[in-house]
């Protein structure tokens, strides 16, 4: 079985918009990976809730995906792929960055990943980055965090597509199949993380 790492944040662990609790796996999008793609793969979660793609937060530390990505490939190694959805919480206006700059916050993943040579006979694992769900009407709760990083969320599949065209990576947009719960505005009801798999499964198959 080809090991697949799913590198994310809250929209990878599973959280419901309805209550906060974690969807079973067999409801979240790479438990569902998972049993399309049965014994070709091993599907491996590796998701927190509030992970960023390189920005640190005082309030929540450890959240900073590219700070914490060299162990973790290390940890799960040998990796055939990695799939990359992140950057949703780095459109909270607290960050203050652009489209862009997140965008190129994603650069330093690939480029960790291509470094790390954590793939088959220490080749690098080949990589998948997925621009996240843009950011629908949120609730009065979460609008107090992501509020006014609507626009930024709306931007991000044009950058991420530039990025993984320029390093070489698969790139999908999240946002043709998916988008966010009308409970919170942010994180994925079961019917779209059933979606987001099965197209991600079309993605992966090929590359196995």
């Amino acid at each position: 079985m080809k090991p697949i790492l799913c590198y994310g944040d809250s929209l990878t662990w599973g959280y419901s918009p309805r209550d906060g609790s974690r969807f079973p796996p067999d409801q979240r999008w790479p438990g569902i990976l998972q049993d399309e793609l049965g014994d070709r793969a091993r599907v491996i979660e590796e998701a927190l809730n509030s992970r960023t793609v390189a920005t640190d937060d005082p309030i929540r530390p450890n959240r900073d995906g590219l700070a914490m990505l060299p162990p973790l490939l290390e940890a799960h190694a040998p990796l055939n792929i990695v799939i990359f959805m992140l950057g949703t919480n780095d459109c909270a206006p607290r960050y203050r960055l652009a489209a862009g700059e997140i965008a190129f916050g994603c650069v330093g993943l690939i480029r960790a990943v291509k470094a790390s040579l954590t793939g088959p006979d220490e080749s690098p694992p080949k990589i998948v980055l997925v621009s996240p769900p843009r950011l629908g009407v949120l609730n009065p709760e979460l609008a107090l965090f992501y509020g006014g990083g609507e626009e930024v969320s709306h931007q991000l599949a044009h950058a991420y597509r530039i990025i993984a065209q320029s390093f070489d990576c698969l790139f999908f947009d999240a946002a043709e199949v998916v988008e966010a719960s009308k409970t919170d505005g942010v994180h994925l009801d079961p019917p779209e993380q059933r979606k987001l798999a099965l197209a991600l499964t079309d993605i992966v198959e090929p590359m196995l």
